[in-house]
């Protein structure tokens, strides 16, 4: 019998230690109490009522009833007390354990801390859903909203956006515009408006009083030469040869030069050629009038007079100018006092090898309508004459070179050429100074 007392004794003994952890852990819970007071819940709606007229007032449909408190859980216990640091809600369901149990969440997160809940497994905690009654932005147009505006006063923690297209706002959708009848920049959109008033009100060459009336005519003149072309002097010696070859060495001038303006001008060639200690064989002057035909090409007319062997005086006409490719091209057909018809064709080509270096190809062809005996000039083809020099431009305006050419004379004029005792084919190597391009 007292055995049995005492085993009796034992167990109540052990049960009420056991059961002391968990009284003492629910000390304090007091039955379910509301989340929220009736003040703060009418604060709360006012503030939803008034988050509501501000989307009314941006043109967001809001939802009457919108700001109605949400249905309040089930009563539960109040957690607020509990010591939840050694406690295992790894396996606890939402109605085992703390079932009925209520937590006023404004009271509770002021205290929240990463400390309080160590110690807690929430894998097994269901997720939270968003409360009824909360605000459904899902149709509204947020577009029109200013960003600091929307940003400041409103709270979109809780708003649903899955609905929301943010891409086609007013100021973005340009979708429907019409870009293909736009000029940017078009000079007709430009008005050509009269000067203003103002302009040309100050006294007529004012700058007179600054710069004085000398130093103004100066201005005035140069500015004439250089806008409208004016008047120049022009002067090249192209070819000023010593002619090294076999027999007697020669000598050979070929000048040209012009007075005028872009359109119009003097212009005056001479050449010839001869052979030292021996009369010059032959020289030539001419004065032409030369008008401009095309950006690089002119049209020249004038005389030429002979000034060696029988004396002639020739009409001419011709071209000058600048082919493609820089050929250098001068043609011109004479007709003189005796009534001989002939013509001559000269070509050249300047090949730069650097900047000063300039290699340059030659060629001349003489025609005659017919025989000229005293002349000794055949009808047809009467010579050809082709050289190659090689120059160096110390300065623009003097190269001296170096070349090689060689002279045939063809048919009739070969055998005029026997005839006087010469021969037909003559081989020359020139060596001279290029004085190119002196101008005033």
């Amino acid at each position: 019998m007292k055995i049995r007392i005492v085993s009796l004794l034992a167990s109540v003994a052990a049960g009420s230690v056991l059961a002391s952890p968990a009284a003492a852990q629910h000390a304090g819970h007091s039955p379910a109490e509301p989340q929220q007071s009736a003040e703060a819940q009418a604060d709360a709606k006012t503030k939803c009522e008034e988050e509501a007229e501000r989307h009314r007032a941006m043109g967001h449909p809001v939802a009457d009833g919108a700001c109605e408190p949400a249905a309040q859980p089930e009563a539960a216990m109040d957690r607020s007390e509990m010591d939840h640091s050694t406690m295992d809600h790894g396996a606890m369901t939402a109605q085992d354990g703390h079932s009925g149990m209520t937590m006023p969440v404004d009271a509770a997160r002021p205290q929240a801390s990463p400390e309080s809940h160590e110690g807690m497994d929430h894998g097994s905690m269901p997720q939270g859903k968003p409360a009824e009654g909360a605000m459904d932005h899902s149709q509204m147009n947020h577009g029109e909203m200013g960003q600091a505006e929307a940003s400041s006063s409103m709270d979109h923690g809780q708003m649903d956006h899955s609905q929301m297209n943010h891409g086609e706002t007013p100021s973005q959708d340009r979708q429907g515009m019409d870009h293909s009848a736009m000029q940017m920049g078009s000079d007709d959109d430009i008005p050509l408006l009269p000067p203003p008033p103002e302009a040309g009100s100050g006294p007529a060459r004012a700058a007179v009083a600054i710069w004085g009336e000398e130093a103004m005519n100066e201005a005035r003149r140069e500015l004439v030469r250089e806008t409208d072309g004016g008047m120049r002097f022009w002067f090249q010696g192209d070819r000023l040869e010593y002619r090294a070859r076999e027999g007697k060495d020669g000598y050979l001038w070929d000048i040209q030069g012009y007075y005028g303006g872009d359109i119009d001008k003097f212009w005056f060639k001479s050449e010839g050629e001869g052979s030292f200690g021996e009369p010059i064989e032959g020289a030539e002057v001419q004065a032409l009038w030369s008008r401009a035909i095309a950006p690089f090409f002119d049209f020249q007319a004038g005389v030429r007079q002979d000034l060696t062997g029988p004396e002639r005086t020739h009409a001419v006409i011709g071209i000058q100018g600048l082919m493609p490719y820089r050929f250098e091209v001068d043609a011109a057909a004479f007709v003189s006092t005796k009534g001989d018809v002939t013509a001559r064709i000269e070509g050249e080509l300047d090949q730069r090898i650097m900047q000063r270096l300039i290699l340059q190809p030659r060629a001349e062809l003489a025609l005659s309508a017919q025989d000229i005996p005293e002349l000794g000039i055949g009808a047809g083809l009467d010579r050809i004459e082709a050289g190659l020099r090689l120059r160096y431009e110390f300065a623009r305006e003097f190269a001296p070179y170096v070349g090689v050419s060689q002279e045939w004379r063809i048919g009739d004029s070969a055998d005029f050429a026997r005839a006087a005792g010469e021969d037909p084919s003559v081989t020359n190597c020139p060596s001279s100074k290029h004085l190119a391009q002196l101008a005033a």
